[in-house]
């Protein structure tokens, strides 16, 4: 039955509604669990209760070990009299499965329901023990008494294959032909206050990010996040999120390709490492064969950056993605969603010491650029804010380069050779330029020298706002000359682009000529209030 606005009260019960402080609770007496099998030398099965809840869980978890699976709903705390199915498959939070030997059973038990009281905690809240494995094939539930499901385990794990009707859009991008601006000034200042450039800051000023008193690397400081957590250990955990739906527009493919690679450089651009990707996918329809097909495009290109780009570390090896959830059916009558797989990106940084941030750090540090310019602007934020056009030459993501970038610039941090470090996305090479000079403080300027920047025949507008990737990095005075060898060691050119200038300007020439001069004051406020704006 659809589930109506109307209903609303009604149907809150349908919504898996979490608890913070229940969960945070239940994460300590998971840590003395784990202190007991340890201690006991014992194995145990251990899963959340996610999608499909208790029926999936626990068949999952049996099949993995190849055993069947007896449970009795009747033995399950609940919140009231619900019918077998509701049991089985609701996806309340906050519930964890264990699988343990059956003298552990009173310790765990008192680790729960004792220990940490969660009968107290929260209503209902408490670990029951709810069934057992046994030695065959089956997987049986029984409710008041009665056998309410009784088949072989593979049936429910196992899957079935189901070809669904697919086809490739009918209708075709063209590139435009546009007239190159004028005024690169006022193009400048219209890009900065975009509310997909615009700084994020009139949001993430109002949550308070010190909650844990672990925090690195704050909002609006770099291109991840940056956490310490474990207190007195130097490691720490980044995390990136991104995507760019507008690629997906042009080629679901490359817009899913991109997500990724763009989430993995933005977490080594603060030197960790990437490890983990976490997807959440958004389409339309996929009873409708051209949103299938966008399906399928978008997860054949997070595959294949994850499958080219590598585990730093591990040839050949992906990066995992270690878990994610799909949205289909994201349309109105006007048409479904574009494409928009979202990634996040998790990285490792051995030393939070070492970490760098985007701003610029001193006067008369030079620049680089490494990732060359292409003609790459299908999908950018200055065809749609200049010219309210998608074009057809969205960025493509060339794996090999992507890999030695993003490699590089982790060790390059590492080495402590670099002051600052940007990554080349939305807005491209400009918009990250003057990112490093907008960021707080704010108190340097930028001198851009886009005479290095790519090919002498490409027109201005395409060097500066290609969004094909690549990074700017500031380099530590006396240490050019090692960064310049570190990265031709990984097969790149390294183009130097300008300095961090002492004068509060942003300034982009080409050939000796200024193409754009502008107050620094003047162009942070453009960038700072585009947001505020866009939301009145």
């Amino acid at each position: 039955e659809a589930l109506r606005e109307e209903d609303e009260e009604t149907n809150r019960g349908a919504v898996q509604i979490p608890d913070p402080f229940l969960k945070n609770v239940l994460f300590k007496a998971n840590d003395d669990l784990f202190r007991l099998v340890r201690e006991e030398g014992v194995e145990i099965g251990f899963k959340d209760l996610g999608g499909g809840g208790f029926t999936c869980a626990t068949s999952e978890m049996g099949a993995a070990g190849g055993f069947g699976m007896e449970i009795n709903l009747d033995d399950m705390h609940k919140a009231g009299d619900f019918p077998p199915e509701v049991l089985s498959i609701a996806e309340t939070q906050e519930r964890f499965l264990i699988i343990s030997p059956v003298h552990l059973r009173e310790k765990i038990l008192k680790i729960y329901n004792e220990d940490w009281d969660l009968p107290n905690v929260y209503e209902g809240a408490r670990a029951s023990v709810v069934g057992k494995i046994n030695s065959g094939d089956r997987f049986v539930v029984r409710h008041k008494g009665e056998i309410v499901c009784d088949v072989p385990i593979q049936h429910l794990t196992g899957g079935i294959r189901y070809q669904r009707e697919e086809a490739p859009r009918t209708f075709i991008l063209v590139e435009p032909e546009t007239n190159e601006p004028a005024d690169y000034n006022s193009v400048l200042l219209k890009i900065l206050k975009s509310p997909n450039i615009a700084s994020r800051e009139h949001v993430y000023r109002y949550y308070d990010t010190e909650v844990m008193g672990n925090t690195v690397i704050r909002p609006g400081e770099a291109d991840a996040g940056l956490i310490a957590p474990v207190r007195g250990e130097k490691f720490g955990v980044a995390i990136a999120v991104d995507c760019n739906p507008f690629y997906g527009r042009i080629s679901p493919y490359w817009g899913g390709a991109t997500a990724v690679a763009e989430a993995m450089r933005n977490v080594a651009a603060i030197g960790a490492t990437p490890s983990t990707i976490t997807d959440c996918l958004n389409y339309g329809n996929p009873e409708k064969p051209e949103a299938f097909w966008e399906f399928r495009e978008g997860v054949k290109g997070l595959s294949d950056s994850c499958k080219q780009i590598w585990l730093k570390g591990y040839e050949n090896q992906p990066v995992p993605i270690v878990s994610g959830n799909v949205s289909f059916y994201n349309e109105s009558p006007q048409g479904s969603v574009d494409p928009s797989p979202i990634i996040a990106c998790v990285g490792i940084i051995k030393d939070i010491g070492k970490a760098i941030t985007q701003e610029f750090k001193a006067a008369g540090d030079r620049l680089y650029l490494i990732g060359p310019r292409f003609d790459e602007l299908g999908g950018s934020e200055y065809y749609r804010t200049i010219f309210n056009i998608t074009g057809a030459n969205v960025p493509i993501v060339r794996f090999d380069l992507e890999r030695r970038m993003i490699y590089a610039v982790i060790d390059a941090i590492d080495e402590g050779l670099l002051a600052s470090a940007h990554d080349i996305s939305n807005g491209g090479l400009a918009c990250t330029a003057m990112e490093m000079a907008l960021a707080r403080p704010a108190k340097f300027g930028l001198d851009l020298n886009l005479d290095n920047a790519g090919d002498a025949g490409m027109r201005t507008d395409k060097l500066l706002f290609s969004e094909s990737s690549g990074f700017v990095l500031e380099a530590w005075p006396g240490k050019e000359g090692r960064l310049i060898d570190l990265l031709r060691s990984y097969n790149l050119e390294p183009m130097e682009i300008g300095k961090v200038s002492r004068e509060r300007r942003i300034v982009m020439k080409r050939a000796g000529v200024a193409v754009a001069d502008l107050d620094l004051d003047e162009a942070r406020l453009a960038w700072t209030s585009g947001l505020v704006e866009a939301m009145r």
